[in-house]
């Protein structure tokens, strides 16, 4: 849906006087501030251009006009004039109720101001890397050609970006955070964002909505604690694997495919025995419940064909090294784990849950998965085969490659939480 610019005053707060022994938050202020003090003003304006530039808004106008953004100008003493203020993704506070911040980036607001708008675009007001951008024809016309050549705004996809103030780096909340790191490090969020805005207020209740049907407070908690419970998982992926992992501790050893599928089809067989028997119920005998011979073939044949197809990926995952030589899945379940921990910081950021609801929910994913897996590898291992199942269809192909090469990132970076932080 296109945007259009409105223009009114609204109580947005002028800057205020930087704290002392300032600290960037991030690469990106850093950046912006090591520019700044230099007097490399085009290093500057392409910064700017390159990051994703948050706007305040009102939650219930943004509500109720979903194609629409309000510009609230406010006195900034400095130049003596009304100016808009936009902040990087760093200097965000906290969400809260309201207001809210939406995301856009410097070529949008060439593209959108006029005459009417304020005579200056605030990046950052009040800090250190603060840079005060003129907005009139020949600004805007600076900041389009810093804009063009910027295929895509924000930070960089698939590679490990870590806020170092505002974001747990140790402790429970970093584990947790840790957990949902293949879904933040594709898309290009900080890892450790607890306070989390991601793609802004707006577009993060359309991705709600358009992929989980989430759109209220009660659809979000459905679906974390369905999450946080592995409820989304297959139960038919997690019969096989369990399978095979109590076969593996019986016989202390690999299993064969051949022999892992011929115990599953002894497993179908013996249940439909079962289910066809009369049963003992506390309102006398239940008769029982036949399966045909035609369903009871297509059940095996099911399990047969999954089984071949789990194998096949992990012999992929022992080339690409994703799994060691001679190691299998136990278990799928981290698939739920890393996106119930990214279903916290979404919940936050569509502002249908509170930080506190949000960072418990974080710390329990992240419990959850010290539980079940021995390792950041060995849970990885498990998500990549659970995403795989969901949505690769055996291609091996853009759901497969993207996903390894987050995990090559994360297990290869030296600041990647999964070579900072302990496992136990």
């Amino acid at each position: 849906m296109s945007l259009t610019a409105g223009h009114e005053e609204g109580a947005l707060p002028g800057p205020t006087a930087p704290a002392q022994g300032w600290q960037a938050p991030s690469a990106v202020e850093r950046g912006l501030y090591e520019a700044k003090a230099r007097g490399d003003w085009p290093a500057y304006y392409d910064l700017v251009a390159r990051a994703d530039l948050y706007m305040m808004q009102s939650r219930a106008y943004v509500d109720s006009n979903a194609g629409n953004t309000r510009f609230h100008p406010y006195w900034n003493p400095q130049t003596q004039t009304m100016c808009l203020a936009v902040y990087t993704g760093g200097m965000l506070p906290p969400p809260v109720a309201d207001p809210v911040y939406n995301c856009y980036d410097l070529g949008w607001f060439a593209e959108v101001w006029n005459q009417d708008d304020p005579p200056y675009l605030v990046v950052n007001p009040g800090s250190p890397c603060e840079g005060v951008l003129p907005a009139g024809p020949e600004g805007r016309a600076l900041w389009q050609r810093h804009s063009a050549p910027v295929e895509r705004p924000g930070l960089a996809q698939d590679v490990v970006h870590t806020l170092e103030v505002g974001g747990p780096r140790t402790g429970h909340v970093a584990f947790g955070l840790a957990v949902g790191a293949h879904i933040n490090v594709h898309n290009g969020r900080y890892w450790n964002s607890m306070a989390y805005h991601g793609c802004g207020y707006r577009d993060e209740k359309r991705t709600l909505e358009r992929w989980w049907g989430v759109t209220t407070r009660e659809d979000w908690q459905d679906t974390q604690e369905q999450l946080l419970r592995a409820g989304m998982v297959s139960g038919v992926w997690e019969f096989v694997l369990q399978l095979r992992r109590s076969m593996a501790l019986d016989f202390a050893g690999p299993v064969d495919v051949d022999h892992w599928r011929q115990a599953a089809e002894n497993v179908v067989r013996r249940r439909a025995e079962a289910a066809a028997e009369p049963r003992l119920t506390a309102d006398g005998v239940a008769p029982g419940r036949p399966v045909t011979a035609a369903e009871l073939e297509g059940q095996v044949t099911g399990l047969q064909r999954l089984i071949g197809r789990i194998a096949r990926y992990e012999a992929r995952f022992r080339a690409d090294d994703l799994l060691p030589e001679g190691g299998f899945v136990r278990s799928v379940e981290a698939w739920d784990y890393g996106r119930a921990s990214g279903m916290a910081r979404w919940g936050l950021a569509a502002r249908l849950c509170s930080l506190q609801e949000a960072e418990a929910a974080v710390v329990r994913a992240g419990r959850l998965v010290q539980l079940n897996y021995r390792s950041w590898e060995d849970f990885s291992a498990a998500y990549v085969l659970g995403r795989c199942l969901h949505f690769d269809e055996e291609e091996f192909g853009e759901w497969y490659e993207t996903v390894l090469t987050t995990h090559r990132a994360l297990t290869t970076d030296p600041a990647s939480p999964w070579r900072t932080l302990p496992w136990a």
